[in-house]
């Protein structure tokens, strides 16, 4: 009998999921026959999120159809709305606006994470992001009609509100933006804004000095221990009481689990994530895996926990992809284990850092950082080739992301 795996989101996570359990039901001699995979995404690309802080954003997403057909992966084209767990169906919204019902053996979720956006006034209407592919389009096309405006401090002017390491890359790669669109003369302000009271607060002490000078080079300032009360469309106001005149205002501040993982009935942490086991199951719930942005996962035997970030995401992915397949195969489970974590903030004109482990020790900066950062988000960070054998062989759990 013919069993299903459906897995949602065609993210990092959904990508390595998929590419795992066709990979284990491979090596197993098991044919679609006997394991259907099945990914339901709204497109068939993976969106190079880590980049949307760059030019061309529109260039910035991979296709994924040939990679699943040689794999053996259905692709569905639809978005869930709805995941019933007692009846192990999900309800599907078609391309063209049809609802349709797909059953499931497994489910992996792998739904990944949308930009937090507190209820700010003014914020949907005036706030860009680089969160998803279409918003980073959107700034980019903005940032592009500038040139027809006439010269003000306004234009010339660019907020970001979060110094995160979104944040920070979106700002540092912004005055090489803003010149190349508006020319090298044109007096170019950018200023991030951060309610904690340093810059990079998550990334600790370690890169902070690098992160620090290099704004300083790009001239980037800095409003720290304040957030924001309002956007309209001459610029923003802060809990100060400053206004800055912006007509670019970028929202960088938080993450949130995709809304998808209210439908299932567990109680969620403060980011939205599901529970997980170290195998990646959802706790107490049957036959619904988790991974990616979309769980709350313990990566490691002192209990840290996995971030929200595609170098995480891609390794969850391969491990809940092969967990799920392996329970339907009747094999054996890994538990996904992460304990190398390597982080590389880009800087724009002022290179990259790059730090190792959880302490974020500083092992590279400036040029020789930025030549990895790029060759992370041109090389490493893609799909592998639409090759057979390549593809399955990238996706061994044990060796994604080993760094």
């Amino acid at each position: 009998m013919r069993q299903q795996l459906l897995i949602i989101g065609a993210g990092f996570a959904g990508m390595y999921a998929a590419l795992s359990a066709a990979r284990l039901r491979d090596a197993q001699g098991n044919s679609p026959n006997d394991l259907e995979i099945i990914l339901i995404a709204p497109e068939p690309q993976l969106v190079v999120r880590p980049r949307l802080y760059e030019p061309k954003p529109e260039t910035l997403a991979a296709p994924l159809g040939e990679l699943l057909d040689v794999i053996g992966v259905i692709y569905l084209q639809g978005s869930v709305e709805a995941i019933d767990t007692s009846e192990r169906t999900v309800t599907v919204i078609s391309a063209d606006g049809a609802r349709f019902m797909a059953d499931y053996d497994r489910l992996v979720i792998a739904t990944g994470s949308r930009l937090f956006r507190p209820d700010i006034p003014g914020l949907a209407e005036h706030g860009f992001s680089v969160d998803q592919l279409d918003e980073a389009i959107a700034l980019d096309r903005h940032l592009h009609r500038l040139a027809a405006q006439p010269a003000t401090t306004a234009r010339n002017t660019v907020v970001v509100v979060g110094g995160g390491f979104t944040g920070i890359e979106a700002a540092t790669e912004m005055p090489a933006r803003l010149h190349a669109i508006l020319g090298e003369d044109t007096a170019i302000r950018v200023i991030i804004v951060e309610r904690n009271d340093s810059i990079a607060p998550d990334m600790g002490p370690g890169p902070r000095p690098v992160i620090e000078e290099a704004l300083d080079k790009l001239r980037i300032e800095t409003r720290l221990g304040v957030g924001v009360t309002a956007l309209d469309k001459s610029g923003v106001t802060l809990s100060t009481g400053e206004h800055i005149e912006s007509a670019t205002v970028i929202w960088a501040a938080g993450m949130r689990a995709a809304p998808l993982t209210a439908q299932i009935p567990v109680e969620r942490d403060n980011f939205g994530r599901l529970p997980v086991d170290r195998d990646l199951r959802v706790t107490g719930v049957s036959d619904v895996f988790a991974t990616g942005d979309a769980a709350k996962a313990v990566c490691d035997d002192d209990g840290t926990l996995a971030l929200m970030s595609c170098q995480h995401a891609t390794r969850m992915g391969a491990f809940a992809g092969n967990n799920a397949a392996a329970e339907l195969l009747g094999v054996p489970t890994i538990p996904y284990h992460q304990k190398a974590y390597v982080t590389c903030l880009d800087l724009g004109g002022a290179g990259a850092v790059f730090t190792r482990g959880w302490e974020r020790t500083v092992e590279m900066v400036g040029d020789v950082a930025k030549k990895t950062k790029q060759e992370i988000n041109t090389v490493w960070i893609y799909p592998p080739k639409a090759d057979r054998a390549t593809a399955l062989a990238s996706a061994d759990p044990e060796r994604v992301t080993d760094l």
